[in-house]
Formats: structure tokens, C-alpha cells, sequence
């Protein structure tokens, strides 16, 4: 049984994806001038929507970009797209372009913004990795400068990422540790990180260059609730290679424990009994909480 055409917001209307189109002119397109976020959809909830949207609206206001509509419309409409296609698990990106204008750098020659919400499904890393735990590589491309771009800001350009991720892949693993100008630890590819050593957790400071993440917060809110306290430090490898637990957090890959980094195993070389039960915290929290999608 095939499965129905996604429906896609664009710009105000819910249209077939097939018909979902943006022009060639558009700068998100010609300059990866824009920003997006991902949600995710649990049990026919929206997991912290409001958080992801003010996130959204700040990386706009960040580099100048007007959103057409407000927040609260941009709540009606992402749930709007998530129940036009009756998803109850799954995964939603959201995108600001900064719309059509002519060729050149200047931003001000596109008078209206664009608007997409997509609705769908994502798998982000195998599934038996979350029991096994994943491979870490030191990546050499860094992280941008803060000076050059906010971490906080969730740009369209994610090049630097991208060869970031192409090197991971290369070398056999599924996500990498990039470091920051001064050779610090920022983030991974597409995660933020958390280890345990000493039985208190610790995860780079947002001002090494780490995005400060929806789920990431939410782990830190879970680990309080265990009774542990979460420092955020200047990291470096010296400080994963000798953690005795490791953990990435992630809107679409969720809670999952990294046992080996640069080859070498972190801890005992297997997932950590810690980080077994914020996994387990986290799925309940987010199977529990959430935007409740107002199905037809």
C-alpha cells in the first residue's frame, strides 16, 4: 500500500509535495541566506513547540529577517501541517528562506520571506546504535568562530557541518566531535555532548561554540532531576578520552550514548547505566509532554 503524498506548507497554503516549489531566485536557495528548526512530533504531541519557535524567531531576528507571520500563527500552522498529514510520531522542519530577490548579496532586495513546514519522518542513526552506542572521530574541521556567526543561530548554510559529517563517514563513524577556533570542544556534527566523570556530568559552555539545544536543555532539567548536577566547562578531548560515560543529545537523534572516540573506549567501551536511565527519562518525558496536534 503506497503511502500518501506529504502536504507541505508553503507560504500560507498546504500544497502536494510535488507541488511544493521554491524559486531559483530565492536566497535561502542562491546564499543559504535563512534559518530553520527541528521538531519533533511524539504520541501525537509537539515536543516543546514554543521553545523551538522562540529559537526560530531569535536566529531571525539575529540576522535580520523578518518572519511574515507571528509566532502564535506559526504555531497554528505547523500544527495544521502535522494533522493535514496525520502524523502522530515523526519529525518537522521548519524553514525561513530569505525569499526572492535579484542576484547579489544584498538581503534587502527580497521583500518577503518564505515559509516552509514539512511534516515527516527521520532516522537519524541505526536503530540498534542507541543500545550499542556510537563511534566518535576529533574532526578537523572547526567549528565557526562565534565572531563570524552565533552558534545560536541556525543558519540554511550548514557546509561547515556537512564536511564535518563527510569526514565522519569516511572514517567509519556515525558522528564526529568538532572543536573550536582554539581547540576546544564545541559540539559534534549535529548534537551536543555530555560526559560523566566523577559522578557529575559536564558539557561544553554555548560560548565554546555550542548550539544551546532544546534537548539539550532538557537533559540537563532530566540529570537535576537524578540528583546530578550538569557544569558547562571549556572541554577538551582530554576530558572525553578519560570520561567514564558519554552521551549526545539531539532533537532527531534524541538521547544516544558514544562508547569509542578517536579509537580509543570511552569508559568500559559500552553504554554507561547512567546514561541507560536518561535515555529511559527522556523517552517518558517525551511521550508524555508536549503540543497536543488537533487532529480533524
Amino acid at each position: 500500500m503506497s503511502q500518501a503524498p506529504l502536504l507541505i506548507y508553503l507560504d500560507g497554503k498546504l500544497v502536494p509535495e510535488s507541488e511544493a516549489k521554491v524559486s531559483v531566485f530565492d536566497h535561502g536557495l542562491l546564499y543559504g541566506d535563512g534559518c530553520f528548526e527541528g521538531i519533533r512530533i511524539y504520541n501525537g504531541r509537539v515536543f516543546r513547540l514554543t521553545e523551538h519557535l522562540v529559537r526560530l524567531y531569535e536566529s531571525a531576528r539575529s540576522i535580520c529577517l523578518t518572519i511574515p507571520i507571528s509566532l502564535e500563527e506559526m504555531e497554528q500552522a505547523t500544527l495544521q501541517t502535522v494533522a493535514a498529514n496525520q502524523l502522530r510520531d515523526g519529525y518537522i522542519r521548519l524553514v525561513i528562506t530569505r525569499g526572492v530577490g535579484s542576484l547579489g548579496l544584498n538581503p534587502y532586495q527580497c521583500p518577503k520571506a518564505g515559509i516552509i513546514i514539512i511534516a515527516s519522518g527521520i532516522t537519524l542513526y541505526p536503530k540498534e546504535k542507541y543500545e550499542t552506542g556510537l563511534n566518535l572521530i576529533t574532526c578537523a574541521t572547526r567549528r565557526p568562530a562565534a565572531a563570524a556567526l552565533s552558534p545560536q543561530v541556525k543558519s540554511l548554510n550548514y557546509l561547515n557541518n556537512i564536511m564535518a559529517k563527510i569526514e565522519c563517514i569516511q572514517a567509519g563513524c556515525e558522528e564526529g566531535i568538532m572543536l573550536n577556533e582554539q581547540g576546544f570542544v564545541a559540539e559534534c556534527t549535529g548534537d551536543n555532548i555530555f560526559i560523566l566523570k566523577g559522578g557529575q556530568f559536564f558539557t561544553p559552555t554555548i560560548s565554546s561554540g555550542a548550539l544551546n539545544g532544546i534537548t539539550r536543555q532538557a537533559a540537563i532539567e532530566i540529570l537535576n532531576d537524578m540528583g546530578l548536577s550538569v557544569r558547562e566547562v571549556t572541554m577538551t578531548r582530554h576530558d572525553i578520552y578519560t570520561a567514564e560515560e558519554c552521551f549526545l543529545t539531539g532533537t532527531a537523534a534524541e538521547v544516544i550514548p558514544a562508547v569509542q572516540y578517536d579509537r580509543r573506549p570511552i569508559g568500559s567501551g559500552k553504554p554507561g547505566p547512567v546514561t541507560a536511565e536518561v535515555m529511559a527519562r527522556f523517552s517518558k518525558l517525551a511521550n508524555s509532554t508536549g503540543t497536543p496536534v488537533p487532529y480533524a
